[in-house]
């Protein structure tokens, strides 16, 4: 049976980019000292991140006003997420659809009501996603990076829940990396990268959203960028 994560990542151009992207993000973690990073750096990471997936859902506020408590319902509930996140990782290996449904409860939290709260609303949606996880629980040869960028479009296009898909892709997106073992001390800012070109992973995620393979190939290719952006956000880079 075929790989689909493995198809994606044969694309024309995709290998070379992504072991260029892949070479850059160990350059800068291995300059930086991976293995003298430290809990701050990790928790700087996800606040950060928590930040710039917010603001991609049209929040404004900084990253030291969230690091005080303040913010709207919608910063706060990533500022929630971004300290809970990692402790899914357990519940992602197993069973990718029940931690999706477990950030949904978190960044949605205070922002629909609690009835709401973790539940898919989209058929189709949990279609996809119940699909994305068979995926997922099989053996890949496909490199993390690529299997990341792949689940975070899934995840967002499928909309099976009635909010915050978007977030639920990014946040998806960084589990993966760790999982995967391209970042495990989770200190890349993936949700910076996308953040500081919003336009263009909007375009890239809604020709993914198409469904035809250069959609595919398009937010592969942007992808990639932002992964490099993403090692350029890390506090190590700093």
């Amino acid at each position: 049976m075929s790989d689909p994560f493995i198809s994606a990542a044969a694309l024309e151009g995709i290998p070379s980019t992504y072991a260029g992207t892949r070479d850059g993000i160990d350059g800068i973690l291995r300059d930086r000292g991976l293995r003298r990073s430290s809990p701050d750096d990790t928790a700087r990471s996800l606040l950060v991140g928590a930040a710039a997936t917010a603001s991609l859902e049209g929040s404004t506020y900084e990253v030291e006003e969230l690091a005080a408590g303040g913010g709207d319902a919608l910063a706060r509930g990533a500022v929630r997420l971004s300290t809970e996140l990692l402790g899914l990782l357990p519940v992602w290996n197993r069973s990718p659809v029940q931690a999706l449904a477990r950030i949904h409860a978190l960044a949605a939290s205070g922002s629909v009501d609690d009835a709401d709260l973790g539940r898919p609303v989209n058929p189709a949606g949990v279609a996809r996603l119940t699909e994305l996880a068979w995926m997922l629980g099989r053996p890949t040869e496909a490199p993390g990076l690529v299997v990341a960028a792949l689940v975070h479009a899934e995840i967002s296009s499928a909309g099976a829940f009635a909010t915050h898909n978007g977030v639920i892709g990014r946040a998806a997106e960084r589990l993966v990396l760790v999982s995967k073992g391209v970042d495990p001390a989770s200190v890349l800012v993936p949700e910076a990268g996308h953040a500081a070109e919003a336009d263009g992973y909007r375009s890239a995620l809604a020709a993914y959203g198409s469904g035809k393979p250069t959609g595919v190939h398009q937010w592969l290719m942007y992808a990639s960028q932002a992964f490099t952006r993403a090692a350029e956000a890390s506090p190590l880079a700093r």
